[in-house]
Order: C-alpha cells, then structure tokens, then sequence
C-alpha cells in the first residue's frame, strides 16, 4: 500500500487525513525501523507493507465505533503500539491507554509518544489482568490486536472496562473461538452485540472486529491469575 492508496481507503473509511497526522505517521514509520534493529517490534519493514498491515489495520477499528467522540480507550498488548498509537495520531480526541508488559517495548513507545508530542496518553508496564483490578470500570472501548484467543481477552478486559462500554478484539480468523464463547459471555455478562468482517485491501486477507458489549457489573473473582485463566479458559 502507497501512502496515495493509503489516503484514498481512508477516505473510504471517512478518516480525516492532514499533513500533520500524515507527518507523525511518517515519523512514527521512521522510529519503528530504528528500534527494530535493537528490539524485536515487528517483523513487518516493507513500508508499504507497514501502512497497509500495521497502520490501515490499526485504523479499521472505526467500522465499529464512532471515534470521533471523546472517550477512553485502553489497547491491551499493544507491542509496538498498534492499534492505539495510530488510533491517536488520527484520532486527538481520543484518552488512550496502552497495556505493554515488555519493558523494552514500554520505553519505546514512551520516546514515540514524546517524539511525536501526543496529548493524553499513557503507557502501562503491566500484564492486562493486573492492570485490569486497578482500574475497574474504566474505559468506554478495550481493544486489541492479535493477542489471544477470545475468552481469554474478555476475561483479561472486562473488569475494566464500563457497563455498556465495549471489548472489541480486532481478530483474523474467528470462526473455532465462536463455537465455545457462550458460557463465557454468561459468566462476565457480556453480549456479542455485532460482528463486522471485512478483507483488507489490496492483499484481501481476512479481519474480523468483535464489538462485545459489557451489560452488567463484573464478578469479582474476574479475572482470575493469568496461570488459571491459560490453564482453564472460561
């Protein structure tokens, strides 16, 4: 994807685009590939393939919430900061939140955040479920991208985020982790309210948004250590 194409499936997406958001992506692209050869962030360089994976990808969590509102907004196991910092960069009026347990990964996206000069956003060096029984009820949208498999993210998200707010795990293949979900929305009352899928452009390789809808205050006993979570997913 060119950064031309780019533009024009943003449009699609009804995204604004300025130079200033172009030019913090641009920079961010930049930063990625210095620190890769430090640390591991990505094994995707190709720039082209960069904007089209990484970056379009991070932005199609629009087809299933209205971001131009002001909400918080907590992305879990952001690694290089996909989707949350690009969610930032075009969306300002977001609060963003990003989970990262890896500290050197942590100390990169703290330099991205200064070197781009991003407002109200913060960085946490803590695993999900920890994070998660500090800060109950929290956030308007919890997301994540390639993180694990579904009742496992609920269960890792749900005490933060509000009742009626939303966990949207941004997913590739989904069809195996929808045929044992329903005893875990039941138990962190939870309800799919709206699955969106889509190909990406280009490649046409297949995305999935899971838009889960929190309807009721979670149990305390969630979430559990995440020994126990792995061991025996609900």
């Amino acid at each position: 994807m060119t950064k031309e194409e780019f533009i024009e499936e943003l449009e699609k997406l009804n995204i604004k685009v300025t130079e200033e958001k172009l030019s913090k992506l641009e920079k961010y692209y930049e930063l990625i590939i210095e620190y890769n050869n430090k640390i591991n962030l990505t094994t995707i360089i190709k720039k082209e393939d960069v904007y089209l994976k990484h970056f379009y990808d991070s932005l199609t969590l629009v087809k299933s919430y209205n971001l131009e509102e002001k909400i918080s907004i907590c992305d879990i196991g952001t690694g290089a900061g996909f989707p949350g910092i690009v969610l930032k960069i075009f969306f300002p009026n977001l609060k963003v939140t990003l989970i990262e347990s890896l500290t050197k990964r942590v100390k990169f996206l703290n330099y991205v955040i200064e070197q781009l000069d991003l407002k109200d956003i913060e960085v946490f060096n803590e695993r999900a479920e920890i994070f998660s029984k500090r800060n109950v009820e929290k956030f308007d949208v919890v997301t994540c991208r390639a993180v694990s498999k579904l009742n496992i993210i609920l269960e890792l998200c749900v005490k933060m985020t509000k009742v009626n707010g939303y966990i949207i795990p941004m997913k590739s293949n989904i069809e195996e982790e929808l045929k044992n979900i329903s005893n875990c929305l039941d138990k962190l009352d939870c309800k799919i309210e709206k699955i969106i899928e889509f190909n990406l452009p280009f490649e046409n390789s297949r995305r999935n948004l899971v838009k889960i809808k929190k309807v009721n205050i979670t149990n305390n006993k969630y979430p559990r250590n995440f020994d126990k979570i792995k061991k025996n997913p609900l």
